[in-house]
């Protein structure tokens, strides 16, 4: 379908370029979200006929989406999680879960404007893109933890699943013979017994 762009979309172009898209791309999401019309003559004129209102309206957002870049940029949201001795999530930390944290420090952030390529299953610290305005992107850190001491480790650069499997070193081990036969008691077992009875 062609379509006429109304603001910057990522990987198609910017407002007023013309492209082709897929029809249920069209249909489903950047027609209905008003974020594109359909190319044909009237939408042209139309879209001409307004394209200086178009053209401001969407440089005032992009203005008011750097003013909040400021207050987003390099904040760190602190998640805490229940997961399993290897570090892999009950679960997965979702869009919405980001999204509460940033609100709750101050930001004025939605969940169309979380970019997650893909869900956090571990724990750990990972980077998030939040993009303001389709030309305005900054990025997060999403630090995922155990616990509160966990996560503040993570925050200081350490890698805790590592450290805990590094000094996972307890237990007991028993003194090995390699010329003893199977069953057999050990000779320094022997020699206190006997002293013990005589």
């Amino acid at each position: 379908m062609q379509i006429i762009l109304l603001e910057r979309i990522e990987k198609l172009g910017t407002i007023g370029d013309e492209v082709t898209v897929k029809d249920g791309y069209a249909r489903n999401f950047l027609l209905p979200n008003k974020k594109a019309l359909r190319a044909n003559e009237a939408n042209r004129k139309v879209f001409e006929a307004n394209r200086a209102r178009i053209e401001a309206e969407n440089e005032a957002r992009r203005d008011e989406a750097s003013k909040e870049a400021g207050n987003v940029e390099g904040k760190e949201v602190v998640l805490i999680r229940a997961s399993s001795n290897a570090g892999q999530l009950y679960g997965s930390v979702s869009v919405r879960d980001i999204v509460d944290a940033l609100v709750e420090q101050g930001a004025k952030v939605t969940k169309s404007m979380i970019v997650l390529e893909r869900p956090i299953k571990t724990i750990g610290v990972s980077t998030v893109k939040v993009a303001l305005h389709p030309e305005v992107t900054v990025t997060v850190k999403v630090n995922v933890a155990r616990s509160p001491d966990e996560a503040e480790l993570q925050s200081q650069g350490v890698d805790v699943m590592a450290a805990m499997f590094d000094t996972d070193t307890g237990g007991f081990t028993e003194a090995y013979d390699p010329n003893a036969e199977p069953g057999e008691i050990p000779t320094e077992l022997l020699e206190g017994g006997e002293e013990a009875e005589a």
